[in-house]
């Protein structure tokens, strides 16, 4: 009998970039499956290697154990040893350029080129060619395009662990000496032209964060030398493997989300079961899609298989409230009970679980998909994004291959038999009934869970559109308004700012005085010893010293205006703001200018660098609204100005000008509150209040005439007598524009 082949789910241009062949195809489970594997191969390539990563470690150990093939064993040394033996070999590495936020959390100043580049032909870059909000996070690693790994795995610290996941194991600490939890993620394998198409990525990808053209291999060579360790067995050969990404909107380019569109097809077209692993679930996108099936009469089973806590209180306060959200809704939404969430669970562990890092989805025995995007908005439209998919179509072989792989996590975290699994299954045709059946109290097992979050926590905090943002945040939009050729410096927000710090300083300074506090200090006698501090020598000089030294070190000016301010009162200390920050902005400035245009990118981004071309073009109008207007730290802007073409008599002078307003606002209300500390009579309190009203009275009038402006223009667009936005400046149609 002739097999008839099913329709297509992947398509190219609609949920995937390309289908190509791959002569084998193997997923890696666990970093202990993958590290070593990819240890080995790395050390075959000939020509190029692509890495690609979220976080790339120098420190990275692919194995626990001393190697044995004499090369060195932590990752930044093993790749120099391996340009340094293998001539003509070259090595990049794209890492993401990150937040501060996750400083903590990675090596210390991977950028300096001196730390990895120890080798002429090993590249490294920190990609900050991002929209605002947006990372890198594809997890790539092409050896000649000709052997390519996928998966939820960076080639950093804190990944390495078998699949016992042994809640004490000696081996699973990070460079100091730290244990960490057990943690579970899946990478695959693929050769042949899917490879080389995944080579072809990797190098645009580099392309776009450098700007520079990577050397690549000649094509196939049906000679050159077989990569695939001889270690793994493929779990299939022989099949068509689709490539989805995810690529931001940026500029005039629109979003790519081919990753999005596979994930809903796929949930559309599932019949009896989608198994799914992730490290978040936070996408309303995926949420609906999910409950639209789980209404239906014959609904699948869906089994989703997380973590069950956050890694930390950032985590735990955004994409944990938005799971607990999504879960309360497909409840809501699911009469039958098919949707479940389940979270690995280990003996030993007490009430954790392993952490579930994986980004897997297998729908029935049809389709199976690995790569790097989360079940989060910002992996469906703000990230860098990869995946790979396989699809049965109706084929057998594919098929059992699409189910053997599910299964194979299955028992994994079930700790059973493959034999002993099938059995569950056939005595338990749906899914969650089987995984129910096999499920083990006082072992190792995957536990259901339902996530919560307080009341009190889920209504302060906003929705997914801040806490998981799809679409990055229009940068352009927001300078037009005040850099251009008819700008006019809006300086509501500045006002609003500096009155919300001053505000706070003065919750603190009457707490101390009203309160408890005032037992442990009195705030008087602080802030007559601080106001003694002009007495000093040379305390003027020194002040504006500390302004050069802080705007150099990233330190917010506002403060220092603020302690100004306080010292030495608000004309004289006023004075030395202004003359501190004007010096502090020289120093920049020069910093900038000696350093260059290539080199201060580092430090500011696309963004900034956009803006310091309007800069250039506007001068010192752009220079009063740049310091009016907070769209970007204090230091970086002096280093972005001092690499752009501006002049440094109108950089010093628009800083001085646009600067002016807030250091008055700032020295206005620090003298009141101080005053008010030192004499709380109605008197003080009432001339508080008068010079609060003022910055107030300000931005309600700016806000007023903002909105009545708006109005207007959209009257006129309406009537369709107004100015038509220029094309570049238009939104672009079809997927990128939502």
């Amino acid at each position: 009998m002739t097999n008839v082949a099913e329709p297509s789910l992947l398509r190219p241009g609609h949920n995937c970039w390309r289908v190509a062949p791959c002569t084998r195809f193997a997923m890696l489970v666990d970093a202990d499956a993958y590290f070593p594997v990819l240890r080995q191969a790395l050390t075959r390539a000939e020509h190029s290697i692509f890495i690609l990563g979220w976080d790339i470690d120098s420190r990275t150990r692919l194995q626990p154990e001393s190697p044995t093939d004499g090369l060195p064993a932590e990752l930044r040394d093993f790749l120099n040893a391996l340009c340094r033996r293998r001539r003509g070999l070259r090595v990049y590495v794209l890492s993401w350029d990150y937040a501060m936020v996750f400083a903590l959390e990675r090596e210390f100043l991977p950028a300096a080129k001196a730390h990895w580049q120890a080798h002429r032909r090993l590249s490294f870059c920190l990609d900050g060619n991002h929209p605002v909000g947006a990372s890198h996070h594809q997890k790539v690693v092409v050896i000649d395009h000709r052997l390519a790994f996928v998966g939820g795995l960076d080639l950093t610290i804190r990944r390495w662990d078998t699949h016992h996941h042994l809640p004490d194991d000696p081996r699973r600490v990070d460079p100091d000496g730290k244990p960490y939890a057990p943690f579970h993620d899946v990478q695959c394998m693929v050769d042949g032209e899917a490879a080389h198409a995944l080579g072809e990525l990797a190098a645009d990808r580099w392309l776009r964060a450098t700007g520079r053209h990577p050397r690549v291999p000649p094509p196939l060579a049906a000679s050159a030398t077989d990569l695939w360790p001889e270690q793994v067995a493929p779990d299939i050969t022989n099949v068509p493997v689709g490539i989805s990404r995810t690529f931001p909107m940026r500029d005039d380019e629109p979003g790519i989300s081919e990753i999005r569109t596979l994930y809903s097809d796929a949930i559309g077209a599932a019949r009896d079961s989608i198994y799914l692993e992730n490290q978040y679930f936070s996408s309303g996108l995926i949420a609906d899609a999910f409950a639209a099936r789980l209404r239906e009469p014959d609904a699948p089973d869906i089994a989703l298989v997380s973590r069950r806590t956050e890694s930390g209180w950032l985590e735990e306060a955004s994409m944990g409230v938005l799971r607990a959200r999504l879960y309360r809704r497909l409840r809501a939404a699911d009469p039958e009970g098919r949707f479940q969430l389940y979270c690995p669970h280990v003996p030993g562990l007490g009430d954790a679980c392993v952490n579930v890092h994986s980004k897997i989805m297998a729908v029935d025995d049809r389709l199976l998909t690995i790569g790097s995007a989360n079940l989060s908005n910002r992996s469906f439209g703000l990230d860098t994004e990869c995946n790979l998919a396989i699809e049965s179509r109706g084929d057998p072989r594919i098929a059992a291959a699409i189910r053997a792989m599910r299964d194979r996590l299955l028992c994994e975290h079930l700790a059973v038999t493959p034999d002993a699994l099938h059995q569950a299954m056939d005595a338990h045709p749906r899914l969650n009934a089987a995984l129910a059946a096999l499920h083990r109290p006082e072992g190792r097992t995957l536990q259901p869970f339902a996530p919560a979050v307080p009341d009190d926590v889920d209504a302060a905090l906003p929705d997914a559109t801040l806490l998981d943002p799809m679409e990055p945040i229009d940068a352009e939009q927001v300078m037009a308004e005040f850099v251009g050729p008819d700008a006019r410096p809006h300086v509501a927000s500045r006002v609003a700012l500096l009155v919300a710090f001053v505000l706070l300083l003065a919750g603190v300074v009457f707490a101390w005085h009203y309160t408890p506090l005032r037992e442990w200090a009195d705030f008087r006698h602080v802030l007559a010893l601080v106001q003694r501090l002009d007495d000093m020598p040379m305390a003027p000089l020194a002040m504006m010293g500390a302004f050069v030294a802080g705007g150099l070190a990233l330190f917010p000016v506002t403060v220092l205006i603020v302690v100004t301010v306080v010292v030495f009162g608000p004309l004289y200390g006023g004075a030395i703001a202004l003359a501190g920050t004007v010096l502090s902005t020289a120093a920049g400035y020069t910093v900038g200018r000696l350093l260059g245009r290539n080199a201060v990118r580092r430090f500011g981004g696309r963004r900034l660098n956009r803006l310091s071309q309007k800069v250039s073009q506007h001068g010192l109008l752009a220079m009063v609204a740049l310091r009016l207007v907070p769209v970007a730290p204090f230091t970086l802007v002096n280093l972005v100005v001092g690499a752009s073409r501006i002049r440094l008599r109108d950089c010093l002078l628009g800083t001085a000008i646009g600067m002016s307003p807030g250091i008055i606002v700032s020295a206005s209300l620090v003298d009141r509150i101080a005053a008010v500390a030192q004499h709380p009579e109605p008197k003080t309190f009432a001339l508080l209040a008068l010079v609060l009203l003022i910055p107030a009275a300000l931005w309600w009038m700016l806000r007023r005439r903002r909105q009545r402006r708006s109005r207007a223009a959209h009257g006129h667009v309406r009537a369709g007598t107004g100015p038509q936005p220029p094309h570049c400046c238009r939104p672009p149609s079809g997927e990128g524009a939502r």
